[in-house]
């Protein structure tokens, strides 16, 4: 049996190499050896790269210097196993590493498993917890609209609580931007996204936004206050037009992704609102406190089974195999992927 890593370049988030791996190594007393079955891979992957040294997503699975091994959410199952909370043939979901395997030490829980690797302790909850989870027709979905939409359920409930008028989101065909605006959209917010000249006329087909604006238009933005922007490009060039566009009718601003982690750093914005960050582990852990985990996990899968209901649009795509993987890589960091699809892969 061979294995693989995909490593990607902390400096430069383009290079990547596939290194091997050795399944057949021993195992530690409380380690267990997973097989990862399938994954997604969106631009919320490469928000983990971009952000990783800040946020610690660098820290989940260590690869060799100046190298690091970014994060994907999806299903694995135990192989081998000496740990006697992780028995062979146990299947979970939750976030892994671009491999072909991954060594791994779980406690069970009330609530499922946790990763209790030494390296993991200080690390957000949220990432180190996961699921026992039996193959279901819904798996690529699950693996692909989990944690976005998660991200997308958890902002719209906060943004709520400032009730505006009006929502402005920027990378407004990243995944976790539509199920925000479908969402707020639901309430009865009015949304616009920003994008790029090429994706306007896609994204007004879905019929997600109420308008669609190109960066290079936000001068001409008008949006009925009181207003929200949450900005999940990244770009400090296009959060300053934004503000300076919006001007008093803008009450929050919230970065969340940086899906055009090229272009960070400049400026911040002269006027409006001080940017916050949002991190959803944050918001999960309140929300689980006000509500109880089995509340926010039905809340949650409604919303999810609605949304794939609602949004046709959205297909998956299918890949296997290490090169395939490497090779849809580069197509999402450098932002080629079609926003009307969800990629899914399969390491074998």
């Amino acid at each position: 049996m061979t294995g693989w890593d995909l490593l990607v370049d902390r400096t430069d988030l383009r290079r990547t190499q596939l290194a091997p791996m050795d399944p057949e190594a021993p195992l530690a007393d409380g380690e267990a050896l997973l097989e990862i079955e399938s994954f997604a891979l969106t631009a919320n992957n490469v928000t983990y790269g971009a952000v990783g040294e800040q946020i610690g997503y660098w820290k989940f699975f260590p690869a060799p210097e100046g190298m690091g091994r970014i994060p994907v959410w999806g299903f694995a199952r135990v192989v081998r196993s000496k740990a006697a909370d992780a028995p062979e043939g146990l299947r979970l979901f939750g976030y892994w590493p671009m491999s072909s395997h991954t060594v791994a030490r779980f406690e069970k829980r009330p609530s499922g498993y946790v990763e209790v690797s030494a390296h993991r302790a200080e690390l957000p909850p949220t990432y180190n917890a996961y699921q026992v989870a039996e193959p279901a027709a819904d798996d690529d979905w699950r693996s692909l609209l989990r944690p976005l939409l998660m991200t997308s359920f958890l902002l719209d409930d906060q943004i709520a609580e400032a009730a505006p008028a009006t929502l402005v989101l920027s990378s407004a065909s990243s995944k976790t931007a539509m199920g925000l605006a479908w969402l707020a959209r639901r309430r009865g917010v009015r949304v616009i996204g920003l994008t790029s000249p090429g994706h306007v006329d896609g994204l007004k087909g879905f019929g997600l936004y109420d308008e669609v604006v190109d960066y290079d238009h936000i001068a001409g933005l008008k949006a009925a206050g009181p207003a929200v922007y949450v900005d999940f490009a990244g770009r400090s060039s296009v959060t300053r037009d934004v503000h300076e566009a919006l001007g008093d009718v803008l009450t929050q601003s919230i970065v969340v992704g940086v899906t055009h982690w090229d272009a960070r750093g400049g400026e911040p914005p002269k006027t409006g609102p001080q940017p916050a960050f949002f991190f959803a582990p944050d918001r999960i852990r309140q929300r689980m406190k006000d509500w109880g985990p089995g509340a926010l996990e039905a809340r949650f899968a409604e919303a999810l089974r609605a949304f794939v209901a609602a949004n046709p649009w959205l297909k998956l795509k299918h890949h296997a195999g290490a090169g395939a993987l490497q090779a849809l890589y580069g197509e999402v960091v450098a932002g080629r992927v079609s926003p009307d699809e969800g990629h899914i892969v399969r390491p074998a």
